[in-house]
């Protein structure tokens, strides 16, 4: 299929800049694939969405402080470093701009100094290998680093005191992404509680997002597109339970894109999910026949993208872009920070 057909118009101003006052404050476009039809919501109508024996299915990923300013100490010239790979405690590789002032052997500076990491070799897709005079890179990012907030966020450069707590899931455990499981941001403790209180089952799994995730498609098809993988795990007990789920002919819900193509990579012939703890890089188009979810709960997503082929390839491409036209006229807000849909 051609890239073009997953194209839509997006005004400047539909492209939420900082998130809702209250994470459930955001709206929600609930869409009914059986009837073609769709209905403006709040998030925090959600519990009210949802039924009885729902599995529900989180990414629990922690978004590292992964972006860190630096100073290339020959030329004075600044670099933007977004660590995103580790390979060791000690060895990540990271995308650096401009690129040229990261060449092997460069040493960048950061903080007048108070930490310096080498350029010690070349990684995939034009990252540098790179190492810090001393200590381990994790605790250096907590130190030195600042969300990474996408590009399309105005003051991306300069992230705010709010985006440390607000570019986050409220239900964040093991670190690892370099950008946020973005659905998730929408849900409060109180909302959450609300939705187990209504006997709805809440299993996390982790699959830690790497920068290529959304990355616009830059191939002509989306064939030829391919998504680099990324580091997931399924525990034992949450491929049991979500297994029982559909057992018992209970919906299994994914809460964003990344659970999707984690819980459709573990799945096997049979369609049962097997515990998982490796490489995850399913690409989901058009065509795609789920094995697992029956519902995805998702937010707004970057024309030409990957996410929105795969919200496609669940709901149908024609469905999804008149849901989006609808979105848009109604004034819904898009991207990270944006609204949300349910697509039932």
């Amino acid at each position: 299929m051609d890239v073009a057909d997953f194209d839509y118009p997006l005004p400047p101003e539909a492209i939420a800049q900082r998130p809702a006052e209250r994470r459930d404050a955001s709206r929600l476009l609930v869409l009914d694939r059986a009837r073609r039809a769709w209905a403006d919501r709040r998030f925090a109508d959600l519990p009210d969405l949802l039924r009885p024996g729902d599995c529900l299915v989180v990414n629990d990923s922690r978004v590292l402080p992964a972006r860190v300013i630096a100073r290339d100490e020959a030329s004075g010239g600044e670099v933007e470093l977004l660590f995103a790979t580790p390979l060791t405690p000690t060895r990540w590789e990271a995308l650096a701009r401009p690129a040229r002032r990261a060449r092997p052997g460069a040493r960048l500076s950061v903080a007048d100094g108070a930490c310096v990491f080498r350029v010690v070799g070349l990684g995939g897709d034009g990252a540098r290998v790179m190492e810090p005079e001393r200590g381990e890179i994790l605790p250096l990012l907590e130190r030195h680093g600042v969300p990474p907030l996408p590009p399309y966020i105005e003051h991306y450069a300069k992230p705010e005191a709010a985006d440390r707590e607000r570019y986050q899931t409220v239900y964040a455990d093991p670190a690892g992404s370099v950008a946020a499981p973005t659905a998730g941001l929408h849900f409060t403790r109180a909302l959450l509680g609300d939705i187990r209180g209504r006997g709805v089952e809440i299993h996390a799994i982790t699959l830690h997002i790497g920068p290529a995730t959304f990355r616009p498609i830059r191939a002509a098809r989306i064939e030829d597109h391919r998504l680099p993988p990324e580091q997931a795990r399924i525990p034992p007990a949450v491929a049991d339970a979500v297994n029982r789920a559909r057992g018992e002919r209970r919906r299994v819900i994914a809460v964003g894109t990344t659970a999707t193509r984690t819980l459709e990579s573990a799945a096997g012939p049979d369609g049962r999910v097997r515990a998982w703890d490796g490489p995850v890089g399913l690409y989901i188009t058009p065509g795609y026949r789920f094995a697992v979810i029956d519902a995805l709960l998702t937010n707004f997503h970057v024309p030409r993208s990957s996410l929105l082929v795969l919200v496609s390839a669940f709901a149908g491409r024609e469905l999804v872009l008149g849901a989006y036209r609808h979105a848009l006229a109604a004034g819904y807000r898009f991207y990270s920070y944006g609204d949300a849909m349910l697509i039932e």
